[in-house]
């Protein structure tokens, strides 16, 4: 039967059975619907063969030609072995492209890139057909006696940051394997196995959880067998420009840092540096006091080519930073929680994950409701561990919470939506620019969700007499079946149970007020509790001048209510601001201030000449496309940037090394 055949014969079973099934008022109804002449819905095609927990059978190989760098094209070749029962009846087969990725919480396959699919078998050409309802699914019909099928297909990258992420340039490749497979329907996907191999252009080196099984042929290297599950979990940097740093500790549990620029000099670490990404594996090993990884291998990028990533993996991360991550150490501090918040993620996320966050395979709908936990409180840990290993300093770490509670105190949007529904936002938005971000509200749960895990963490501290801490909740939570990589997942009465177990109090309660209720104000009792408050100066901090360097704004949002971008864009616009009042919007052009052409300190100055009560409103003349207007803003605050005030001494405590000193056994490059 062909795969048109196919179709029409299963829709229309499908509509007779609904009518031979009917009872008679079903039939008079739909009788009478037809003589009326009003349509009827079709029915769907059959559905997807449901996931089942058994063994393929088969190993799949699959090769990715990784070289052509000025098209940004990658090609594939995929061997799929079919199970002995399609190989006698035929019939049939189907496969899926990867929607529903670990860490991204959404459908975010890039469907759209795939190009060129072809399938064949002994040399004949097989056609196929989407399905219409799961466009990821591809209809194959295999002839009777087929025993394998070879699949050759493209993933048309990004040429530029305007169609999408770019994961290949002149001197850097990042292979997502969700990208370039295609995985048989019908089976969890932790009970198929792969064989992969990679063409990396000549005399590249890379970084991968993979580990090669020692087969290589001139730039072909050939990793060792893995499930679908761990092949996905697994991403390769490779580069022109490339280096690794030894960050192995104690229990000789490998660890790597792999690091890839644009240009050979990014790469120049020095010992401290190095040392303190080390002391990063030390201190998590202290807090979480087990892991589930038999090595671990950090992805870094260095690069303005490459497109932004920060994604975990069990046994490794996705991370890019900007080319001064090293060499102008000084400056770009506020990047470098980023490798310390992924390499949280595998204890909290991929080791211990919500429960509707596990699927059986990568087609499956997932849901966010613990999404608090798996970013929430890994954001937390990763300012945290971040201070304790020195990639980042104590107050570097106190002004940027200082910037977090400005920031998510004031979000207007608090006043209508909960924080439980912007776990539902990388389905809803995808991050996808919003244009009142502050009143829509967009994945807040990572950083609000740091204040709740705050909040927590002081308030066992408090109640505990010092003697506990959320470091026992993370000792306890993460730490069970080490060195195990099976997941374990979690529900909302399993966080409520490891922390009375921690220290008994109401935390059922307290956790359900600051997620699943509304409220007028950010969960800011964790600085309280440390004797802190936040309070706010015409001075910007370290950390905001750090941060606002690195991502070319300049921050008026706590004064006029917007920040301001390359070339002079709106870059955001709060909700309910001096600005907003005055009808002003994100992606406009702001050309001048009070008949001045635009200038960052001259709009400082120009704020704070109008502090007096008499000063004169502040003119903006904004262009919009083709639009030229002029709004008038009447302001007299000042320069308003947020820090904290009072003792440090709790969050100082907090945010202090464990363990000691490093050990004397440390080694250098």
């Amino acid at each position: 039967m062909s795969l048109r055949s196919y179709f029409l014969s299963s829709a229309i079973l499908m509509g007779a059975a609904g009518i031979i099934g009917a009872s008679g008022p079903l039939q008079a109804k739909a009788h009478a619907a037809e003589v009326s002449g009003q349509p009827q819905p079709l029915p769907l095609p059959p559905a997807l063969p449901t996931a089942r927990d058994v063994s393929y059978g088969g190993t799949i190989t699959l090769n990715v030609n990784a070289t052509d760098l000025q098209r940004h094209i990658l090609t594939m070749q995929e061997t799929i072995p079919l199970p002995p029962d399609v190989s006698e009846k035929g019939g049939d087969f189907i496969l899926l492209y990867p929607m529903w990725l670990p860490g991204d919480h959404s459908p975010t396959g890039t469907l759209d890139q795939l190009a060129g699919l072809k399938i064949s078998a002994g040399g004949r050409q097989i056609p196929w057909v989407r399905d219409t309802v799961t466009v990821s699914a591809f209809h194959v019909q295999v002839p009777k006696g087929t025993h394998q099928l070879d699949v050759s297909y493209q993933l048309l990258t990004p040429v530029s940051p305007k169609e999408g992420r770019v994961v290949m340039t002149d001197a850097m490749v990042n292979v997502q394997w969700s990208a370039v497979s295609l995985y048989p329907a019908g089976y969890f996907t932790r009970q198929i196995q792969f064989k992969p191999q990679v063409v990396f252009p000549a005399g590249w080196s890379y970084g991968t959880a993979l580990r090669s099984d020692g087969a290589q042929s001139g730039n072909a290297v050939t990793f060792k067998p893995v499930s679908f599950n761990t092949l996905v979990d697994s991403p390769i940097f490779s580069g022109k420009y490339f280096k690794k740093f030894d960050l192995t500790q104690d229990d000789k549990v490998p660890v790597t840092l792999n690091v890839m620029a644009d240009r050979p000099e990014d790469l120049a670490a020095t010992d401290d540096q190095i040392k303190a990404h080390r002391e990063l594996v030390r201190q998590a090993n202290l807090l979480f006091g087990s892991h589930h990884y038999d090595h671990y291998d950090f992805l870094l990028a260095l690069t303005d080519k490459l497109g932004g990533i920060g994604l975990e993996h069990h046994q490794s991360s996705e991370n890019s930073g900007p080319r001064g991550y090293f060499t102008k150490w000084d400056k770009t501090f506020a990047a470098r929680d980023l490798l310390a918040h992924e390499f949280t993620h595998s204890w909290n996320g991929k080791y211990r994950r919500p429960a509707d966050l596990w699927a059986a395979n990568f087609n499956t709908p997932q849901r966010g409701s613990g999404l608090w936990v798996y970013e929430g409180q890994t954001q937390y840990w990763g300012y945290v561990l971040a201070a304790r290993a020195g990639l980042m300093t104590a107050p570097q770490v106190e002004d940027a919470l200082a910037e977090v509670a400005a920031v998510y105190d004031g979000r207007q949007g608090r006043t209508w939506r909960p924080l439980i529904d912007t776990t539902n936002d990388p389905v809803i938005a995808q991050r996808a620019p919003q244009s009142w971000r502050s009143w829509s509200r967009s994945e807040d749960y990572y950083s609000e969700g740091q204040l709740i895990w705050l909040d927590a963490d002081t308030l066992i501290r408090k109640l505990s007499d010092n003697k506990k801490s959320l470091n026992d909740f993370a000792d306890t939570f993460f730490a069970t079946n080490n060195g195990s990589f099976v997941t374990s997942t979690y529900q909302f009465d399993d966080v409520v149970k490891a922390l009375n177990a921690v220290q008994p109090y109401d935390w059922a309660t307290f956790l359900h007020q600051r997620v699943y209720d509304i409220r007028d104000h950010a969960p800011l009792d964790g600085f309280t509790r440390t004797g802190t408050r936040l309070v706010f100066t015409e001075k910007p901090s370290d950390y905001i001048t750090s941060y606002s360097t690195l991502r070319h704004v300049t921050d008026f949002l706590f004064s006029l209510g917007f920040s301001v971008g390359k070339k002079g864009v709106l870059a955001e616009v709060l909700w309910g601001s001096p600005a907003w009042q005055a009808g002003v919007t994100r992606d406009q052009e702001l050309v001048a201030v009070n008949g001045q052409a635009y200038d960052a300190d001259d709009l400082k100055d120009v704020i704070t000449a109008a502090k007096s009560k008499d000063g004169a409103p502040i003119s903006l003349l904004l262009r919009d496309g083709d639009s030229f207007h002029t709004v008038s803003i009447t302001y007299h605050g000042g320069l308003r940037y947020p820090h904290l005030d009072g003792k440090m001494d709790g969050l100082a405590a907090i945010l202090a090394p464990v363990g000691g000193q490093p050990s004397a056994a440390d080694h250098k490059e």
